[in-house]
C-alpha cells in the first residue's frame, strides 16, 4: 500500500480527469503531476522543503484543493480558515511556526499583517484565464529557477498536514499527520466507498478541515477518481452544481444535508437528473429522520461515517449495500481497530459494554505536538498496541455496529443522572414541526446541569415550548425531558457547519 501522497497520485492515467470546477477545463492527472513538480521546485528554490510548514489561506475552490495536494507532497501544509480575524491568525500562524503563507494574488486580508509582523514569507498564488481548474503559478519575487532542480518529495514519516483541534473547552492542540497517516486514511475511505476512476465527488465542504481535505479530495484522487470543487457550501447553488458536476457522490455534515433537503422539492428536476451512487455524512451525528428523507429524495443509499482529526478522519462507517446500514449508527470498523475502554482506567471493555471509544491503526496521529499532558491523557498502551482515546462514549450492537451516545464532555449530568443529548435529539426530530434540534447542558443551581434544547421549526410550521416539552414527555423518562426549549430561526454553528453543544447555554444567555 502506498505510504505517501505522491505514491497515491503517481499511478493514475495521464489523461484521466482529476480536478474540476464550474466553467473551467479539467485538470488531468498528468497536469496535476506537472503542477506538483513546478510547485515543489518553486518552494525548494526558496529554501522550503520537507518538514517546513506552509500556512494556506485560500478561498474554497479548485485552487485550494490543488495547493493542498501539490504542496503536501513535499512540505507540511497548514490550511487555515480564510474567515479568521487578525488575532486568530496571529495565534495559529505563530503556534504553527509557519515558514511561509500562501494567499491569492489579490489577497489583502488580516493574515498579511500577521505574516509581516512575524517575518513569515508571503507567497502569492496566481491564476490565469483559460487554464484548467486548480492550475496556478507562484509569484516568488526571486529569479525563476523552478524546474531546474528536481523537486524534493517527502517520505512516509514526514508530516504532511497539521491541523488544530477545535479548542472548544481548552487551548487548541496541534495535530501533526504524517504522509503515511494520510495515505492510510485515503485507502480506508476508498475501500469503504468502493471508489473507482469512474467516480466523481462534488465537494461542498470547507477545505481547511479534515473532512473535506481527506474524505472528499484525497480519497478521490488516490482512487484515480475526480473531484469537482465548489466555491463553498451554498444551498441556492447546490442543485446547479449537481447538474454541472454530474457527481456520483458527495459528502457533507448533517446541517448541510438538512438544508439541501429543505430545498429539494423546489429543485425536483435537478434531483431527478442527479445520478448519485451514494451520499456520505460525517463530522456530526446524522439524525435517522434525515437519513431516511435523503434516501427517499435522491434514491441513493446514505452512508454515515465517524471521523476525527486525530484519526486523519475516518474510523468507522456504515457499509454500502448489500450490507446493512443502520440509521443512528456510525457503522463498523473502517480502517483502524475500534474498541471500548474504561473512561478512567486503561482497560479494554467487553463488546457488550458502554465505554469510551478508542482506536488503533496506521491512520492515527503519532501524538499532539509539544503537549505531554494531553498525550498522557489521550494515549495508552496495552500488549504493545497503542490506543487513542476519542473522547466519545458509545456501545456496539451484536453485529458490531457502533452507536455513539455522545461526547463525554457533552453528556449531561443532571443531579447524577447521565443524559445523552443525542438520544434527546433523535426523539425531538420525530416532532412533525421540528427541522433541526441540538440538546445541550444548561447550568442549574441544585442539580448542577439541566437538559435544554434549541429548536428550528420547519417552514410554515408552528410549535411552542410547551408543545415540544409535552411531545418529549410522552417519549422520554421525566429526567430526560428538556426543562428549557429555545425556538430559534438558526442554531449557532461552527466554521465547518457543525452545531455546537458546548458553550451554547452561554451563547443563548442561559448560563447566568
Amino acid at each position: 500500500m502506498a505510504e505517501t501522497i505522491s505514491a497515491l497520485i503517481k499511478a493514475h492515467a495521464d489523461e484521466a480527469k482529476a480536478i474540476g470546477a464550474a466553467d473551467r477545463d479539467w485538470l488531468t492527472f498528468a497536469g496535476l503531476r506537472d503542477l506538483t513538480a513546478r510547485t515543489l521546485s518553486s518552494l525548494n528554490a526558496l529554501g522550503i522543503g520537507p518538514g517546513d510548514r506552509v500556512a494556506i489561506v485560500l478561498p474554497n475552490g479548485p485552487e485550494v484543493a490543488a495547493a493542498f495536494i501539490t504542496m503536501a507532497q513535499g512540505v507540511t501544509t497548514a490550511p487555515l480558515n480564510p474567515g479568521y480575524r487578525e488575532d486568530e491568525y496571529d495565534f495559529y500562524i505563530t503556534d504553527l511556526k509557519a515558514k511561509a503563507l500562501v494567499v491569492m494574488a489579490d489577497y489583502d486580508g488580516p493574515a498579511l499583517p500577521v505574516a509581516e509582523r512575524h517575518g513569515v514569507r508571503v507567497i502569492r498564488l496566481v491564476t490565469s484565464p483559460g487554464t484548467p481548474a486548480g492550475w496556478f503559478d507562484l509569484a516568488l519575487n526571486v529569479d525563476s529557477c523552478a524546474g531546474i532542480e528536481p523537486p524534493k518529495f517527502a517520505g512516509p514519516d514526514d508530516v504532511a498536514l497539521v491541523l488544530h483541534t477545535s479548542g472548544t473547552t481548552s487551548r487548541p492542540k496541534i495535530v501533526p499527520l504524517l504522509q503515511r497517516n494520510l495515505a492510510a486514511s485515503a485507502h480506508h475511505i476508498g475501500e469503504t466507498l468502493q471508489l473507482t476512476p469512474a467516480d466523481r465527488c462534488l465537494n461542498i465542504m470547507p477545505l481547511f478541515h479534515i473532512h473535506g481535505l481527506i474524505a472528499a479530495v484525497l480519497s478521490s484522487l488516490a482512487a484515480g477518481a475526480s473531484i469537482w470543487c465548489s466555491p463553498g457550501f451554498n444551498a441556492l447553488s447546490v442543485f446547479g452544481w449537481l447538474d454541472a458536476a454530474q457527481p456520483t457522490w458527495y459528502t457533507a455534515v448533517p446541517t448541510m444535508h438538512q438544508t439541501i433537503l429543505a430545498r429539494a422539492a423546489s429543485n425536483a428536476d435537478s434531483v431527478e437528473r442527479a445520478k448519485l451512487r451514494f451520499i456520505r455524512s460525517s463530522s456530526a451525528s446524522l439524525p435517522p429522520q434525515v437519513m431516511t428523507a435523503l434516501e427517499a429524495t435522491f434514491g441513493a443509499p446514505v452512508i454515515e461515517s465517524y471521523g476525527m482529526t486525530e484519526a486523519t478522519h475516518q474510523m468507522t462507517s456504515n457499509p454500502l449495500p448489500p450490507e446493512a446500514r443502520k440509521p443512528g449508527s456510525v457503522g463498523i470498523e473502517a480502517g483502524p481497530l475500534v474498541r471500548l475502554a474504561d473512561e478512567s482506567d486503561n482497560v479494554i471493555l467487553g463488546a457488550d459494554a458502554t465505554g469510551e471509544v478508542v482506536i488503533s491503526g496506521p491512520n492515527v496521529t503519532p501524538g499532539y505536538e509539544a503537549n505531554k499532558s494531553a498525550n498522557a491523557t489521550a494515549f495508552f498502551e496495552i500488549d504493545g498496541r497503542r490506543w487513542f482515546r476519542t473522547g466519545d462514549q458509545g456501545h456496539f450492537d451484536p453485529e458490531g455496529y457502533l452507536r455513539i451516545t455522545g461526547r463525554l464532555k457533552e453528556i449531561i449530568n443532571r443531579g447524577g443522572e447521565k443524559v445523552s443529548p443525542l438520544e434527546i435529539d433523535e426523539v425531538l426530530m420525530d416532532h412533525p414541526a421540528v427541522q433541526q434540534v441540538v440538546t445541550f447542558a444548561m447550568p442549574h443551581d441544585k442539580l448542577g446541569e439541566e437538559v435544554a434544547a434549541a429548536i428550528v421549526l420547519r417552514e410554515g410550521e408552528e410549535a411552542s415550548e410547551k408543545d415540544i416539552r409535552a411531545f418529549a414527555a410522552g417519549r422520554l423518562a421525566d429526567f430526560k425531558v428538556p426543562r428549557k426549549v429555545v425556538i430559534l430561526t438558526e442554531i449557532p454553528k461552527g466554521a465547518t457547519g457543525k452545531m455546537q453543544r458546548i458553550g451554547l447555554a452561554e451563547k443563548l444567555g442561559l448560563a447566568e
